[in-house]
């Protein structure tokens, strides 16, 4: 009897050993993240998931170290569906989980409503893809993004239709969103500041299938440029009945429709040259290397093509854990300020600063276009 009990004693005492060498070790940091995983745009919400996993993986393989302890890095995943109620939900659950940092969501429509919930709990976000400018205007001080805002975007996209593309009537259509509604509205603002004209304003939901109407208006203007505010899933459908109606218009979007599946989504309607979309963010020298090397990686490591916004996900959360880092806590109160002054931080997709609003300092913008449904780089404009 006694025998059995030295051995349970011994077992114990080397169980709590054990136990409490691994806690000693071991910061757990857990990293949430949101995306529309589900839904219309499920393929670009995975897109941003799998850029937030790689770099989960990558740091773990690394052997980060916060305040001395070695830390262990989870992902917290979520899915918005790309609406805002279910975005304010998803928010809300992350932080219930106690979450250290925030990195989503893709929509603007979605991380507006959910950078409220975050402020509230004072837990740092960092969107890979939100460029509608109330994002980072609301006061809030732990909200940041990674690329341009659709100021930016909206903006060289307008000025090239008038001064490149030499467009003579101008036909602007938006999803209604808050992404495609804001870059819309730059665009507009824009072409006229050119001296553009604006033919006709026409709008459709980010659901919908069918634009007959709307592009019969659109032909009857004689529009020679169509600007389209909206993600890749409607603009393919649109591009393809564009086509049917023999409506020969160069199509102009902003990142949400950039995306490597637009040729699939068009069914073969779009012809060489006729897509001219800007997506925020851009490499240029020296840098191009990093980003070839990044998407070779992931092709690699999950068998599937960079669709946008993956390395922007990726370096979000490097950036996030590099102000741990150098604050030497994963403790938001204690690394938030500190991510707040990140200053020249190199990333796969070019240098990281953030301004006092929590806006990437000088971000670029990258023109493609589509050559044999392949996705062609234009040029880098900042």
């Amino acid at each position: 009897m006694r025998h059995h009990f030295t051995i349970s004693a011994v077992a114990l005492a080397a169980a709590t050993l054990i136990a409490s060498g691994a806690c000693a070790q071991d910061l757990v940091v857990k990293i949430g993240h949101v995306g529309p995983t589900s839904g219309g745009i499920a393929h670009l919400g995975k897109d941003i998931e799998l850029g937030a996993r790689m770099a989960i993986d990558d740091l773990n393989a690394k052997g980060v170290t916060i305040g001395g302890k070695k830390a262990k890095f989870e992902l917290v995943p979520e899915d918005d569906a790309g609406d805002p109620k279910q975005g304010t939900a998803a928010a809300q659950k992350l932080v219930d989980s106690k979450v250290n940092g925030v990195v989503g969501h893709l929509n603007s429509g979605t991380s507006i409503p959910a950078s409220k919930v975050y402020a509230d709990a004072g837990i740092p976000q960092i969107s890979p893809s939100a460029t509608n400018p109330k994002f980072t205007r609301s006061g809030h001080k732990t909200t940041f993004r990674v690329v341009a805002d659709d100021v930016h975007l909206g903006g060289t996209l307008g000025r090239y239709a008038v001064k490149e593309l030499k467009g003579q009537s101008i036909a602007v259509i938006d999803d209604r969103t808050a992404y495609g509604q804001g870059v819309a509205e730059e665009f507009e603002k824009a072409v006229k500041a050119a001296g553009g004209n604006i033919s006709e304003r026409q709008f459709t939901t980010d659901k919908s299938t069918d634009f007959t109407a709307i592009l019969t208006a659109v032909k009857d203007k004689k529009a020679d440029v169509v600007f389209y505010g909206g993600m890749d899933a409607v603009a393919g459908p649109m591009i393809r009945q564009m086509k049917q109606l023999g409506l020969n218009a160069k199509f102009v979007g902003g990142d949400g429709i950039c995306s490597s599946e637009l040729p699939k989504l068009a069914a073969g309607a779009m012809a060489d040259g006729q897509v001219i979309c800007a997506e925020a963010g851009g490499v240029e020298g020296k840098q191009k290397i990093g980003m070839e090397k990044f998407k070779a990686s992931f092709k690699k490591k999950f068998n599937l093509d960079v669709q946008i916004y993956a390395p922007y996900v990726y370096d979000a959360v490097n950036v996030m854990v590099a102000a741990m880092v150098k604050a030497g806590s994963a403790d938001p109160a204690k690394y938030l300020p500190v991510l707040a002054k990140t200053d020249n931080y190199h990333g796969v997709t070019g240098d990281i600063s953030f301004d006092d609003k929590g806006d990437i300092r000088n971000g670029a913008l990258t023109l493609f276009t589509y050559k044999g449904e392949k996705r062609e780089e234009m040029k880098v404009v900042r």
